[in-house]
């Protein structure tokens, strides 16, 4: 038997679409505590009504602003296509559960999704330690993982076909930084990565490159997850006469060593990735972030001049978010719009087969300026990597 669960106060709020006699039927039985159209309880997914996907992400913890903005971008995207009637005829609704970036907790939260014989797919869960340990149960359940946000190598596995990575790789972003260095002249390159495996993914994928392009060998030193060496770091490659450092950190290990290494050195270019380049971050380096230049793996959010861009701004004002639009929420939105494109090309009763056939079945398929263009498990389907800078209001510039 299914437990019901009691309806959140929302439940009640949100006029019911079309407010038929359906909508009512459905109201009267959540109020009453029962079971609504139990027929539906066996695989739900494989009759009418909304179809159910599942997330575990951060909505709160050190990384809760990360997890929070895809969230509602990918929400924001739901909510549209959801107005316009959903896709096939069938509403999508995301259950979100936060795991505050915690290994244990996602765990358990995808647990409860596996075990759960509604939920049709994994949408979207975040980080790169919780994607690792949930890997091997998704990998076995053959539910639709779909695209996990991490950059990192671990999730791109070349026999997981239930397993679909949209964005960039921490490695893509690396060798387009690299590049643009090489293009602009500069020679003196200095990495400085975390001493976890993504930190040695950026700098392997940056060696490759400088290699590649037969640059001198860079100066490379690591920085610990609790930051301590950050200032030592800074130190060492200040005093390396350098043009410009590849930054593989992420979270307190960036700030402590940007506010490090400004205070010593302002004229070399510091180049960062994607998970550096958040709003918070930014923030909290205040000056010291102008004229930072980050990789991003979606377009400007602000650039309405790109068709997705535009479509995103609509949703995201009906959704009536409040928050700035950013680089992540983008993201969230872009990860949802091609989930649903999935789930058209699966046909109206979609299987999971179905639909794990139809993502390897997206190619050059062009969202307004964003390409998807599925190959195989251990590539990611979208290659879009540009670099942005920051401005002196700490906004995010082409």
């Amino acid at each position: 038997m299914h437990a019901h669960h009691a309806p959140s106060p929302q439940a009640f709020s949100q006029p019911t679409a079309g407010g038929g006699p359906l909508a009512r039927r459905r109201l009267i039985a959540a109020i009453a505590g029962l079971p609504v159209l139990a027929a539906a309880g066996r695989n739900a997914w494989a009759q009418e009504g909304a179809l159910r996907i599942g997330q575990s992400t951060a909505l709160t913890g050190p990384l809760g602003d990360l997890g929070s903005a895809m969230h509602q971008g990918a929400k924001a995207a739901f909510a549209a296509i959801n107005a316009r009637g959903g896709v096939n005829g069938r509403s999508i609704e995301l259950v979100t559960r936060d795991d505050a970036y915690d290994v244990a907790k996602a765990v358990a939260n995808v647990d409860a999704f596996l075990a759960d014989r509604d939920t049709f797919a994994l949408f979207n869960c975040m980080g790169t330690p919780m994607i690792e340990a949930m890997l091997p149960k998704v990998i076995d359940s053959g539910v639709p993982f779909f695209a996990p946000f991490t950059g990192a190598q671990v999730s791109r596995v070349k026999t997981a076909r239930n397993v679909f990575n949209i964005r960039a790789s921490y490695g893509d972003e690396a060798e387009k930084l690299v590049q643009h260095l090489a293009t602009i002249g500069i020679r003196r390159i200095g990495v400085v990565y975390q001493n976890n495996a993504f930190g040695k993914e950026v700098y392997g994928a940056a060696r490759q490159s400088i290699d590649r392009l037969k640059l001198p060998e860079a100066t490379s030193v690591t920085v610990e997850s609790n930051a301590s060496d950050a200032g030592a770091a800074a130190t060492r490659l200040a005093g390396a006469n350098l043009e410009a450092i590849v930054i593989g950190l992420a979270g307190k290990p960036t700030l402590e060593f940007v506010k490090a290494f400004r205070a010593q050195q302002r004229g070399v270019t510091l180049y960062a990735l994607s998970v550096m380049g958040t709003a918070a971050t930014v923030k909290a380096l205040g000056p010291d972030a102008t004229g930072m230049a980050i990789s991003q793996v979606v377009p400007l959010p602000t650039h309405v001049v790109t068709p997705v861009v535009r479509d995103f701004q609509a949703a995201w004002k009906a959704s009536g978010a409040t928050a700035d639009a950013s680089h992540l929420a983008l993201e969230g939105y872009i990860n949802a719009r091609v989930f649903a494109e999935a789930l058209q090309r699966a046909g109206r009763n979609p299987t999971r087969a179905a639909f794990i056939d139809a993502t390897w079945n997206l190619r050059k398929w062009d969202l307004g300026g964003f390409e998807i263009n599925a190959s195989t498990p251990e590539r990611n389907a979208s290659r879009f990597v540009e670099l942005t800078l920051v401005g002196r209001d700490g906004r995010f510039v082409r």
